[in-house]
């Protein structure tokens, strides 16, 4: 009644959750129903931890957090009068109708009283401390959906007088009820056939992570762990010790792809072997803004490092940051003051604590108890110089697919039927196969476009991606520059997932600017996509002498976009659309790919 109705959780639950837990979660459910799958998620990982190895139970932070139950959810539709559209929902011929007008008045609705009493004691007992309200529906994070990034979550910084938090408290919890009706979460139903299955909306409301420093409030590290590392840059590298993605600061630069910032991704079989080659490059690849609550402004807020460490005295840097040496010599040649020396490299809490080692560990047992790869959001914030402690703020199944062996390219290929080569980053399990619609998007073109007609250009993809025929490409790649699914048009295509879901391999090309490069995304909710639908990802760097891209041959191959789409002629400059074989080449395209040793060829095959 309160757990799951999902029978693998179920058989977790009974293992792993005893009276005094499920009593714990009924003291704090506001309303009845289902706490929904994050909740569960939350609740099984630090259970599974403390009954596996009994030193979690210091290592874990105290969980604090409250349960909204379904219920109340269902009640507030009725209330409201959005329950029609509910079964509209039902079917794949009108799931989308009133959908926005439903979202409108979810936006304005009102709890009944003894609701409201309910939130406002909850808030009494947060007092100002700052607080999350995150969606937990019945399907989320569990086996087989995982709905990353596919609802809201709201982060309340909870300052200011009683009424104005309350009134925070009850906006954030709207907007994540309306997010069920997004078009985005409505079409990962579709996509994954469970537009039929009983979708009710909890939410969890944890108190955020960290502390406070100054006027700001943030954990001193978070992050994403996942138990297989689906990117293995080394050959020395085990994909079975998992990896780690680390942010300084709130945990959404870990699992949100917004901007062209970098974070630390870390192989737990070898922490301390990185992809940058030297220290130019972990300089150039560091994360340098942090997401933080900003008390006085009582918002969510992106500060620059320096700036963040100028108004955090007490925070441990050498723990997560190094000193840049070349750069203050330099500044101490030149007379220069007031010059920040500090780089976020993370590299003394991943080579003097145990960090690595409880990260690993934590994994390891997660994956043995679900019986499964897990996915896991945490945060860890220092007592004191040496020691800290964790917090577990989401696990669920990860699904992935081991990268496996597969037989080597031809030795030698002639340069004018070599189309691309990469050595990576590659993400995906590796494959064989044959390209049949290659989508183009010509970088020096698409540079030069205002930034209004880069979003018409992200469209214009998601109407290719769609195209229905009497003969439609089987396998399609896409092709472009800087970041796909960049919700910021300068730094990539801003594509939607849902216009690119049915894409075979995503190709990321290095030419938006000098210095962006494409963040390897594991962990991200953009990664979990490209995982759930089977996505191969891959990024070339023109610049380097092992990655190529035969520009002449997407120059001379025939463009089908103004016949496939011919409202579009006028993008055929910046948009190319190839079919192979066609009457000019009558080669096929074959696909290469071999994640575990990072190479990804394509090539003409006669």
């Amino acid at each position: 009644m309160t757990v799951s109705r999902d029978e693998r959780v179920m058989d977790l639950a009974k293992r792993y959750l005893d009276l005094h837990d499920i009593l714990a979660i009924k003291s704090r459910l506001i309303g009845t129903g289902l706490i929904g799958g994050k909740a569960v998620g939350v609740m099984l990982a630090r259970a599974i931890l403390k009954r596996t190895d009994p030193r979690w139970r210091n290592l874990l932070e105290i969980h604090d957090s409250f349960f909204i139950g379904s219920d109340v959810f269902y009640s507030y539709l009725v209330r409201n009068g959005c329950w029609w559209v509910r079964d509209k929902q039902k079917n794949p011929a009108t799931f989308l109708d009133g959908a926005e007008t439903a979202r409108r008045r979810i936006l304005r609705g009102d709890f009944p009283d003894y609701v409201m009493q309910q939130f406002s004691d909850m808030l009494d007992y947060f007092g100002q401390s700052p607080i999350i309200v995150r969606s937990s529906s019945l399907l989320e994070d569990n086996f087989g959906n995982a709905f990353a990034g596919k609802y809201d979550s709201v982060f309340c910084v909870n300052q200011g007088p009683r009424e104005k938090r309350l009134d925070d408290l009850l906006s954030a919890i709207r907007t994540i009820y309306a997010s069920t009706m997004s078009e985005r979460a409505l079409m990962y139903r579709v996509r994954r056939g469970i537009l039929d299955r009983d979708e009710q909306m909890g939410l969890l409301v944890q108190r955020v992570s960290g502390a406070q420093h100054g006027n700001l409030f943030y954990p001193h590290v978070a992050g994403v762990g996942l138990s297989f590392n689906p990117y293995v840059w080394s050959e020395q590298i085990d994909p079975a010790a998992g990896m780690v993605r680390l942010v300084m600061g709130l945990g959404t630069r870990a699992v949100d792809r917004s901007d062209d910032d970098y974070t630390r991704v870390v192989s737990l079989s070898d922490p301390e072997r990185r992809p940058e080659s030297h220290f130019d490059s972990v300089r150039q690849y560091a994360q340098k803004r942090i997401d933080v609550l900003d008390l006085e402004a009582n918002q969510l807020s992106t500060r620059q490092f320096a700036d963040v460490v100028r108004q955090s005295p007490d925070l441990p840097l050498r723990m997560v940051a190094t000193v840049d040496d070349e750069l203050e010599q330099r500044a101490r040649e030149r007379g220069m003051r007031d010059v920040f020396p500090w780089v976020l490299t993370f590299e003394q809490l991943l080579s003097n604590t145990a960090f690595v080692d409880d990260m690993r560990d934590m994994l390891n047992i997660l994956q043995q108890a679900y019986d499964y790869p897990v996915d896991v959001e945490f945060t860890a914030n220092f007592t004191d110089e040496a020691a800290y402690k964790i917090d577990v703020l989401q696990c669920r199944p990860f699904q992935v697919r081991e990268a496996g062996t597969i037989a080597s390219p031809p030795s030698e290929i002639e340069p004018e039927r070599l189309v691309l080569e990469a050595h990576g980053a590659v993400i995906g399990h590796s494959r064989i196969g044959t390209i049949e619609r290659l989508v183009y998007v010509v970088p020096a073109v698409y540079g030069r476009l205002p930034l209004n007609e880069r979003h018409q250009i992200a469209r214009l993809i998601g109407q290719i991606t769609r195209l229905r025929g009497p003969n439609p490409a089987k396998s399609l790649m896409l092709i472009g520059p800087g970041r796909w699914g960049t919700t910021s048009p300068e730094l990539g295509v801003p594509v939607r997932f849902a216009e690119i879901n049915n894409v075979t391999v995503l190709c990321e090309l290095v030419t938006m600017h000098e210095g962006l490069v494409p963040d390897v995304s594991l962990g991200t909710h953009f990664f979990s996509d490209l995982v759930e639908t089977d996505i191969l990802y891959l990024a070339v760097f023109p610049q380097r002498q092992d990655n190529r891209l035969n520009e002449n041959f997407f120059d001379q191959q025939p463009n089908r976009l103004a016949e496939l789409l011919p409202n579009a002629m006028e993008w055929a400059e910046c948009v190319r659309v190839i079919d192979l074989p066609n009457d000019q080449c009558r080669a096929m395209l074959r696909l290469n790919a071999n994640t575990l040793k990072q190479n990804v060829f394509c090539y003409l095959d006669s």
